[in-house]
């Protein structure tokens, strides 16, 4: 489908969907059953980037193309590095070739790894020569992408000494990072983390286990701008935890102060529009969760309420450079838009333009975050199947929604 045409939305909105599972806390577990296949996983997330990285888990081929999934780049660099007498070929799309992984590689090949840039020096595609790491010591800076952090602590209890990973300066992302580290925890691996050290013990093996996937808290985003957009609108989505590992669940928080209620019955959460004038604009930090970035600004223009979001500069290295395509396309609808490399600023606006066509820029975010605008105005969106990286059933929901 080259373009996606919606009317504009005049219904009131009361429904109940249930989300995929968290393509984030899937992709880490995967990677930790292949070190310990006792542990079962359920409510495995239906995204492209999360089937790519069990087809890549499960390959007998020597070579691996991961497309435009970073998460499946970072986490198995860093899980062939450790897979003895293996040698693979690790590549992905032309814009995953763009995308720095210097600082990760250097980290592995610091513990000992086996690691050759193929291309151009710093970026995928990568020769990786599987052995085992006899190194325990690594530093790292601490405000680089949670990923690169994520994928050391994930091979950490396979080595022989376990792994004490030092970080030169603050760190970023922390919710990720504690993500990954709850994870361990679930799964019986022993960590600490002390100023600016974490230390993971070493595991052979573990007991069986049974985990059950959170569903993603990101997907959620897109229903809360929904719920932001809608007069007298209730949204039910399912399955979620009041103590999430995900740092997107401060969503709950942030749309709160944009008129959304959240309430928590029985791992579910219920959005009530609070049908409220928001007359004051959101100064944001959004360094922890950068990934609902696109949905707050969106939100925040078809309210026509002023926002300054900062803590932005990892969006520069993603699918697309996020900062300049939220610019091009809600410059397209009207919107005034200040960036830099790590912030945007978006003046208050009293008017949406119509009928206008959004780019999607390869980016399932951008497709997504624009789509609750039709409840202002009718609105195209461009190449709507990308939406598959992590939320394949997005258009089924949002129609049911919306319909």
């Amino acid at each position: 489908m080259d373009s996606l045409k919606i009317n504009k939305i005049e219904k009131k909105i009361a429904e109940n969907i249930q989300i995929t599972g968290s393509k984030s806390e899937t992709n880490r577990l995967l990677v930790l059953q292949q070190f310990y296949p006792n542990l079962k996983i359920e409510n495995v997330s239906k995204s492209d980037d999360s089937k790519l990285m069990q087809k890549a888990l499960a390959t007998t081929s020597n070579e691996i193309n991961i497309g435009h999934a970073g998460t499946a780049m970072r986490f198995l660099t860093a899980y062939f590095s450790v897979k003895e007498n293996s040698e693979i070929i690790l590549t992905g799309s032309d814009r995953m070739k763009d995308r720095p992984i210097k600082i990760l590689v250097d980290a592995l090949t610091s513990l000992g790894a086996d690691i050759q840039y193929l291309e151009k020096e710093g970026f995928p595609p990568l020769k990786i020569s599987g052995k085992k790491l006899e190194k325990d010591i690594v530093e790292i800076d601490g405000n680089v992408s949670s990923q690169y952090i994520s994928a050391l602590l994930l091979i950490a209890p396979t080595l022989k000494n376990g792994l004490q990973l030092k970080f030169k300066d603050d760190v970023t992302s922390i919710p990720y990072i504690k993500m990954t580290l709850k994870l361990l925890d679930s799964v019986g691996i022993t960590h600490r983390w002390v100023g600016k050290t974490i230390t993971v013990s070493p595991k052979r093996k573990i007991s069986n286990k049974i985990i059950e996937v959170e569903s993603d808290w990101s997907s959620a985003s897109y229903f809360y701008s929904l719920c932001a957009l809608s007069p007298n609108s209730e949204i039910t989505l399912s399955t979620y935890k009041k103590n999430s590992l995900q740092g997107d669940s401060i969503l709950a928080t942030m749309y709160n102060r944009l008129g959304v209620e959240t309430i928590f019955e029985d791992n579910k959460l219920l959005l009530k529009n609070k049908n409220i004038l928001i007359n004051r604009g959101l100064n944001l930090n959004l360094k922890s969760a950068p990934d609902i970035a696109q949905t707050i600004a969106v939100t925040c223009f078809g309210l026509g309420v002023e926002c300054n979001i900062r803590g932005l500069h990892t969006l520069k290295i993603k699918e697309t450079d996020r900062l300049v395509a939220l610019k091009n396309e809600l410059e397209k609808l009207g919107g005034e838009i200040e960036i830099t490399d790590e912030s945007l600023h978006l003046k208050r606006s009293g008017t949406i333009n119509e009928n206008i066509s959004v780019s999607t820029y390869d980016d399932h975010r951008m497709a997504m975050a624009f789509a609750p605008l039709a409840t202002r105005v009718s609105i195209q969106i461009e190449d709507p199947n990308v939406v598959s990286k992590s939320y394949p059933t997005f258009w089924e929901d949002f129609k049911k929604m919306t319909r």
